[in-house]
């Protein structure tokens, strides 16, 4: 399978592996280097390099092999479903992600995935893929601990064409955030360019901390003087772009346990009970990828 993608302004300065990972990410990591490394990654034509910077205009191709053999899945009926389903057509599936419940396999991951509920709740209604065929997998990361609106792409053709909507910011998300203390305003937003993650100790001495342009919108609707329900749209897709905005701002999400204010979280867990944190993808919309409708 061939994938293409055009580097947008708002992408450019990132890495190319970072930039394939978000992208790509129904792929093992280990895989999407070895695609790197065999020179199934183009970047304008020339062989490509896993930490080469992307300029604005930059055309990637990608083309995907088959992933190395996996572990033999867990029979489906064995496979609890912690996910409610919102939508689903034959392309594509909506479900809404409790919080706890990552979205795909990884370091420090223990347990079910979404993906593996996904693919045993579909195995369950008879789809089961064999070897080789494309395997339906999320077109889009959710945080571990955000709960709410994942797309799944069932066929191969839904995915690319999802990958590409979400590459060129053709979705509209909106989230609701519970955040610290009293906003005196009844809307706003955050223009806050933040530092790019995960870039190596030597990648900051070469060309300093990259920074990106981020933009997030709010508004209040309901609030005291502990705490405010927000609801926010992000016009960029930074990593955890709206916990790391609301916390610049004095504002984090309550319950956050890496951006957070620790000692009001536990007040909230004492007080209020809320033992997760509040931060919930409430609606995604975009147009079919197939048929176009919205």
């Amino acid at each position: 399978m061939r994938v293409d993608f055009k580097v947008s302004a708002d992408a450019a300065g990132q890495r190319l592996d970072k930039f394939l990972r978000k992208r790509l990410d129904n792929l093992p990591l280990s895989h999407l280097y070895k695609l790197v490394r065999t020179k199934k990654v183009r970047v304008n034509g020339s062989r490509a390099a896993v930490a080469q910077l992307l300029q604005p205009g930059d055309e990637i191709t990608v083309h995907v092999l088959q992933a190395a053999q996996a572990p033999p899945p867990k029979p489906a009926a064995s496979v609890r479903q912690d996910f409610r389903v919102l939508y689903e057509d034959e392309h594509l599936l909506a479900v809404d992600k409790p919080a706890g419940l990552a979205v795909h396999p990884g370091s420090g991951i223990s347990g079910d995935t979404l993906v593996d509920q996904v693919r045993a709740y579909l195995a369950r209604q008879g789809r089961v893929t064999s070897e080789g065929e494309f395997k339906p997998s999320p077109a889009h990361r959710l945080d571990r601990e955000t709960s709410g609106v994942v797309i799944v792409a069932k066929t191969r053709q839904a995915m690319v064409r999802l990958t590409e909507m979400f590459t060129a910011g053709e979705t509209d998300k909106t989230y609701l955030a519970l955040a610290k203390g009293r906003f005196q305003r009844e809307e706003g937003s955050i223009d806050l360019r933040l530092a790019e993650r995960q870039q190596t100790y030597a990648s900051k001495r070469q060309r300093g901390v990259n920074l990106q342009n981020a933009l997030t919108r709010w508004r209040k609707l309901a609030g005291g003087p502990e705490a405010t329900l927000l609801e926010l749209t992000i016009e960029t897709g930074r990593t955890h772009q709206i916990r790391r905005h609301l916390e610049a701002i004095g504002h984090p999400v309550v319950g956050d346990s890496r951006y957070g204010d620790f000692p009001f979280n536990r007040v909230a867990q004492r007080q209020w009970g809320l033992r997760r944190m509040f931060l919930h993808s409430i609606r995604l919309a975009l147009a079919h990828p197939l048929t176009r409708k919205r």
